[in-house]
């Protein structure tokens, strides 16, 4: 018989999906926005906000509705296609950029102040440590819901508040002035910003660690299952978006600390260091490895379910182990780095995502919704191709990618919008054309 939760247990869940998403780059990439924005830092947030929190919402409340994740999201796809997508996905939330970003990142933010310069081999023995913490974590997945959204969660909730209360009582200077393409295209470069944070993507696959942690408390009724699962995302969307516009705010007005920075991990350290002194590195080594630890370990217990059914080969705990020690030794390339490699991954991927999850809401709807998958799925893969390959440096697509500039909002990065919506529009009247014409003949 399914169990209904109690109310704890469902704040215990929204805090556990809140915790699996804030990561590195929730922290890393506001605070460089803000920066850039300055005084448009409203409209670029706002963007920041939709791809960052929006869509990652939209995506939970997908996997809520197909109760499970990304293998049934993709079940409309042709069987290779479906699993070459999502191995690719599971590959870039997992070992090759999503999860080595959380220990250099907790590295730049969590260790490097206090040691005073950085070393492979320091690099490489936090790596070791770190990803050795989330794989057990990760490998007892039935307790993840108490490890996470009931111990964790709360520290990290406590510190982030304390953030929070000297951004706005100690500012460290006036709102900067904003860059010429934030003036000019403020909220989409806070859209393409957000693609950084991985979050739709992550969505997609943390809904099954979601509805595993639900089904783990003995609820099984599939409404029951998805209502819940909708609730969690709410309560992350919630805390995500208040964090965004802390972590905005604080990059937009600390103007004054740092003339050029790299990164945001720059910015969010020299701020801290400055409002909270010597336990401002403590408060923020602390905040930035519990966000990061979480994260990992959402990412490699969903990576391990995931190989684990596709390639049985190798049990959870053996993918988990694999996806691990692939994650530690990767990390070792450095922040920037990592930062550089994974935009053309994901200009491919994202919009692909973000197709999926709009035509899946839709399914209710849909006639044929296989039909409709297709034709959206076409167009807007074949452009995000096109644009990651030529952002990777790819030559040969350079033609192609010149002939993009005909379309519409290629400036503002979402040059596969129209095509995709158009593609969607044909699907439905070629459904719905279909359907009339398989109807019997009255009389």
């Amino acid at each position: 018989m399914s169990q209904t939760l109690k109310t704890t247990d469902i704040m215990a869940t929204g805090l556990m999906t809140f915790a699996l998403f804030l990561g590195a780059g929730n922290i890393i990439f506001p605070p460089f926005l803000g920066y850039m924005a300055g005084t448009e830092l409203v409209s670029a947030i706002m963007g920041f906000l939709l791809t960052g929190v929006g869509l990652p919402l939209l995506g939970v409340l997908a996997c809520a509705r197909v109760g499970g994740g990304l293998e049934k999201l993709t079940k409309v796809f042709p069987e290779k296609m479906a699993l070459i997508f999502a191995v690719v996905l599971f590959l870039a939330i997992g070992p090759l950029f999503a999860a080595p970003r959380t220990a250099v990142v907790s590295y730049e933010l969590g260790l490097l102040p206090f040691i005073g310069e950085s070393s492979g081999l320091s690099l490489a023995l936090f790596s070791l440590v770190f990803f050795a913490v989330a794989l057990y974590l990760a490998l007892f997945p039935g307790r993840l819901l108490e490890t996470v959204g009931k111990l964790i969660t709360p520290m990290l909730v406590a510190v982030l508040v304390l953030i929070a209360i000297g951004a706005f009582m100690f500012p460290q200077g006036e709102v900067g002035i904003a860059t010429e393409s934030m003036i000019q295209q403020g909220f989409f470069n806070g859209f393409r910003e957000g693609y950084q944070t991985m979050d739709t993507l992550g969505a997609l696959v943390f809904g099954v660690v979601i509805i595993n942690a639900i089904h783990s408390k003995g609820v099984t009724e599939s409404k029951q299952v998805a209502r819940y699962t909708f609730i969690a995302g709410l309560i992350a969307a919630v805390g995500l978006s208040l964090v965004y516009l802390v972590l905005g705010y604080i990059g937009s007005t600390s103007h004054s600390l740092i003339a050029q920075p790299q990164n945001g991990a720059e910015i969010i350290s020299l701020f801290v260091d400055a409002v909270f002194g010597v336990w401002g590195k403590a408060v923020l080594a602390i905040t930035v490895i519990l966000a990061c630890l979480t994260t990992a370990v959402g990412l490699l217990s969903a990576c391990g379910e995931y190989f684990s059914r596709v390639m049985p080969a190798l049990s959870y705990r053996g993918w988990v182990v694999v996806c691990a020690l692939a994650s530690a030794l990767i990390a070792n390339v450095g922040l920037n780095t990592l930062l550089t490699v994974t935009i053309p991954a994901l200009l491919i991927i994202y919009p692909i995502a973000i197709a999926l999850i709009l035509v899946t809401l839709l399914k209710p709807v849909l006639t044929m919704p296989g039909r409709v998958m297709l034709l959206v799925l076409a167009p807007v893969g074949l452009i995000s191709l096109i644009e990651g390959l030529h952002a990777a440096g790819v030559a040969f697509v350079n033609p192609a990618y010149q002939l993009l500039a005909y379309l519409p909002l290629q400036a503002e990065g979402l040059v596969w919008l129209m095509p995709g919506v158009l593609g969607g529009v044909l699907g439905v009247l070629a459904s719905r054309n279909t359907a009339i014409t398989a109807e019997p003949v009255q009389g």
